[in-house]
């Protein structure tokens, strides 16, 4: 299994105490503005579980994330296979979801790069795809400041949502192992 940590975060395997405060993430209709749907406590746990094997089985994927001087639970940042076709499949995704008590203080951007120091790294992966609705400009700014490039070709709509649904529209970033090394 493997933990990452950063000067202020531990990015770490799901411990069955995240569940409570997962779900009332998941559940908190500020955080999940530029998601279809709030999530119920069954699928909440169901994306834990999921992710908890992931990284039994890769050694990544979405990490719970931890605040190291405190011990709290604020969401999760890491590398996922996406589970839908689109014209960049088959690829690799850099994500995160934080509680909004922790927004503001730059955790998504520190978390985001220790991903992708893994993902570049021990991982060995060739690139890492970023994607949001076009509403979600604080997730494009994160993506920005890891060092991603917007591929504006490569804009989508998402084959989940439906025409005309309001967050239909997406925004597709970009990131290889030499821009990563630029942009350190």
């Amino acid at each position: 299994m493997t933990d990452l940590s950063t000067d202020r975060l531990l990015l770490r395997q799901w411990r069955d105490s995240d569940r409570e405060p997962f779900a009332a993430l998941n559940a908190d209709p500020a955080v999940m503005e530029h998601f279809p749907s709030l999530q119920t406590r069954e699928q909440s746990d169901a994306l834990i579980d999921r992710n908890s094997s992931a990284i039994d089985e890769r050694g990544w994927g979405l990490w719970a994330l931890e605040v190291r001087d405190t011990g709290r639970f604020i969401g999760f940042t890491g590398l996922s296979v996406p589970r839908f076709e689109a014209h960049f499949m088959p690829a690799v995704e850099i994500g995160w979801r934080l509680s909004k008590d922790a927004w503001g203080n730059g955790y998504a951007t520190e978390a985001a790069r220790a991903a992708l120091a893994h993902g570049f790294g021990p991982a060995g992966l060739g690139e890492i795809v970023s994607f949001t609705a076009t509403t979600n400009v604080p997730s494009q700014r994160v993506m920005q400041r890891i060092g991603m490039a917007h591929d504006e070709a490569g804009d989508f709509d998402h084959p989940r949502l439906q025409a005309g649904h309001r967050l239909q529209r997406h925004v597709l970033y970009r990131i290889t192992p030499a821009r990563w090394a630029a942009a350190r």
